[in-house]
């Protein structure tokens, strides 16, 4: 079968096909049509990684980055590093993937013309056998830092079992800048809150603390995008959450694709302050940094 979308034909084969428990193909494309607005708005312009499951999520899957040689002419692709990304700058695209059976979406932390220029500041809390409500109190702790340090963010769950935080930058720090404030930031967390947050690399000497990954921002690498789907057998999305939300007894696998759009109309895109809110400088806190580091 064939969809028209802004024009284009977008070809959806085995549309009967479960991808999730109760979720059809068919299904998925049309909540993914929901949600596409909100998530091309961050992906646009960025390197992307998708994770495709050709037999829904109990499947097999692999990381796809190199674009399919079959790709259709709406689909735009950038060269780096001898990977040909596409990138999802338009529904169809979305549509297309969709039909590939990619379920999860995975960003760059920068655009393709703009690689040294992170666009946000981002800490990833990842629980390591630790239960949710230590990842939310972690958060916490992490906003009333960067809240005296003159930023503030937005909290969004990974859509699996943590919560990420992001920081809109002016387009003028280069990655070794903002690592510089994210150990400051993760190191200074660690040592306060010792018996809750670990930044130990290795899995087995991270005990039951919430692992503080400030590693991962880097150029070239990716980050689940907000509002992308999560491969869960809940269908779970990475959703933006307002801050007074993880004082509630919520879990990230409270949002998925049956429900997602229904938030959405209810709050609006929370995650929308990344895009036409305050954009913050770095250059003072960096000065103050670098007598310590």
């Amino acid at each position: 079968m064939y969809v028209r979308i802004d024009g284009e034909e977008v070809k959806i084969s085995n549309p009967d096909k479960e991808l999730f428990p109760g979720i059809t193909k068919w299904a998925y494309v049309q909540y993914l049509g929901v949600l596409g607005p909100y998530l091309l708005r961050y992906c646009r312009d960025r390197l992307l990684t998708t994770i495709r499951f050709p037999d829904g999520v109990f499947g097999d899957s692999f990381y796809q980055k190199n674009v399919p040689v079959s790709k259709p002419h709406f689909v735009s692709t950038t060269k780096a590093e001898n990977t040909e990304y596409v990138m999802l700058q338009n529904i169809p695209t979305l549509i297309w993937l969709a039909n590939l059976a990619c379920l999860e979406f995975h960003a760059s932390f920068h655009s393709y013309n703009r690689v040294n220029t992170p666009t946000e500041l981002i800490f990833d809390l990842d629980p390591t056998g630790s239960p949710f409500e230590q990842v939310k109190e972690v958060a916490i702790y992490t906003r009333e830092l960067i809240n005296e340090m003159g930023l503030d963010g937005i909290v969004k769950t990974s859509g699996a079992s943590g919560l990420q935080i992001y920081i809109p930058l002016e387009p003028i720090h280069t990655f070794e800048e903002t690592r510089k404030i994210s150990t400051f930031v993760a190191r200074y967390l660690s040592e306060k809150y010792p018996k809750l947050i670990t930044i130990e690399r290795r899995v087995k000497d991270r005990g039951t603390k919430v692992y503080f990954d400030y590693l991962q921002h880097w150029r070239g690498k990716t980050l689940i995008a907000p509002y992308s789907p999560r491969s869960k057998k809940e269908a779970n999305v990475s959703t933006p959450l307002e801050w007074d939300e993880l004082i509630q007894p919520i879990r990230p696998s409270d949002f998925t694709l049956t429900n997602i759009g229904d938030r959405i109309s209810e709050k609006g895109d929370i995650f929308s302050p990344i895009y036409k809110g305050t954009k913050y400088n770095l250059t003072t806190l960096l000065q103050f940094v670098r007598k310590y580091f």
